[in-house]
């Protein structure tokens, strides 16, 4: 009898060795690599039951008629706007955060509208019971909707309850990494149970037109476990974001086969569950201190939506002889790089300071055009000299300097324009220059320019 070939996978990239060893090389990591039997793991499965011969498939020409995606509309629009109108009927959709952010609390809200929109929804629940999912559903005032409830971890058992039961329109999985197969010898969790579970329930999802959402665990780096094969596998991504200390939640999307995939939304956590906040500038600016050095407002852009955001910085003298360089919400080389550029270009000098850089309410900053900001915020601590309340701020910084335009400069303008905003600092734009309505503007093509309004107080005089 032959023996059983067994191979080494690593459950964090799913690199398949032939030898245990400590470290894998393709991602890095230690002690990731994990013993599996070939015959239900990454190379296993369809060759143990025999080969077939294929069939032909139909072909077809890119021209024809197409229709437009059927979706179901959850009634939540902070859920629907990052979905790109909703739940797109036989997709899969990964939902990926920090334990305890509120996935399992954003899901159940959404089960409940849609059940009370008539819709045929199952909440599969590998890490609770259904009396501890009772319980949160009477937290969240959703326990009087007819929303099916299951407790089981096995996905043989699963599919068939779900076919036993009629074709529901919406499938919640939480979460898929607790969910195993007969097919596999590995734990759950494992690479080859995750990709396997996983494959089977996308594989219903297209046969019957059911949409199907997974919960998915992340790692320390904030990023979702286990291979990233998983998020190949799925129509969308998303991502549930949020800081401890706040009371504020946001969903991004990361990808989107059926929709953008830069779009964001936001929530506030609350004792009854998950609010929509559908003007996000007026909650990150709602604790702003206008008198205080170091704190810049930027117009941001998340997909559709304009953001307003406050930047704070603090730049103190350093007893080290390396100072510290500390950043929450922002990139870290970024800032390295608007550093050097305003000592190389500026006549800044910030290399004995320590520099704490702060992105207000949580909120994480993705787009280069916060450079202007963030070099205004530096300066203005550094100089202990406030910016104006009434302006806003955005470009983007190359590194001879300049000051570069930034996409949906108007979109920009009209945001701060509603919140009562009445100056903006941005980039010069040429013959192609933005419309700010009421809002004065102040092109600026050199990062030098800035530095020295803000050093002289030209800002501050003209407020």
């Amino acid at each position: 009898m032959a023996k059983a070939k067994v191979n080494f996978i690593c459950q964090n990239c799913g690199a398949v060795y032939n030898r245990w060893q400590g470290k894998c090389d393709a991602c890095g990591e230690w002690n990731t690599i994990v013993e599996e039997s070939q015959s239900g793991g990454i190379g296993g499965g369809p060759a143990t039951a025999g080969r077939r011969k294929g069939r032909a498939s139909a072909l077809f020409p890119l021209s024809g008629e197409t229709e437009e995606a059927p979706r179901i509309v959850s009634g939540i629009d902070e859920l629907d706007r990052v979905t790109g109108g909703g739940f797109v009927r036989g997709s899969a959709l990964l939902v990926g955060g920090d334990p305890g952010i509120g996935k399992s609390t954003l899901l159940m809200q959404a089960a409940a509208s849609l059940a009370r929109r008539g819709h045929s929804i199952v909440y599969v629940s590998g890490e609770e019971a259904v009396a501890q999912v009772r319980l949160r559903a009477q937290r969240l005032k959703a326990a009087d909707t007819s929303v099916q409830l299951m407790a089981e971890t096995n996905i043989e058992d699963i599919l068939a309850t779900l076919s036993a039961n009629g074709k529901p329109d919406l499938v919640i999985i939480d979460s898929i990494q607790t969910i195993w197969t007969d097919l596999a010898d590995s734990a759950p969790g494992t690479v080859t149970q995750v990709r396997s579970a996983a494959q089977a329930l996308i594989r219903y999802a297209k046969s019957t037109g059911t949409a199907v959402i997974l919960v998915g665990h992340v790692t320390k780096e904030g990023q979702i476990a286990g291979p990233r094969v998983v998020e190949h596998m799925v129509d969308g991504v998303l991502y549930f974001e949020g800081e401890g200390g706040h009371h504020f939640r946001i969903l991004r999307t990361v990808k989107n086969r059926f929709g953008p995939t830069d779009e964001i939304g936001v929530f506030e956590m609350g004792d009854g569950g998950l609010r929509e906040v559908p003007n996000p500038s007026e909650l990150f600016l709602g604790e702003r201190n206008e008198k205080a050095p170091g704190a810049a407002v930027f117009a941001a852009i998340e997909g559709t939506r304009p953001v307003l955001v406050e930047i704070q910085a603090l730049v103190a003298p350093s007893p080290l002889g390396t100072p510290r360089r500390s950043v929450l919400g922002w990139d870290q080389p970024r800032l390295a790089m608007v550093l050097a550029v305003l000592e190389a270009h500026c006549g800044v000098r910030l290399a004995q300071h320590d520099v704490y850089l702060n992105v207000a309410g949580g909120y994480r900053i993705n787009e280069p055009a916060a450079d202007v900001a963030v070099a205004a915020a530096l300066v203005s601590s550094l100089a202990q000299s406030a910016l104006p309340a009434d302006c806003v701020y955005f470009g983007e910084v190359s590194l001879s300097g300049a000051v570069r335009p930034v996409a949906h400069a108007n979109l920009r303008l009209k945001e701060a324009e509603k919140l009562g905003f009445r100056r903006a600092v941005l980039p010069h734009s040429g013959t192609d220059a933005p419309r700010g309505g009421s809002v004065s503007i102040t092109e600026v093509s050199a990062l030098a320019d800035l530095v020295a309004r803000i050093a002289s107080g030209q800002d501050k005089s003209n407020a």
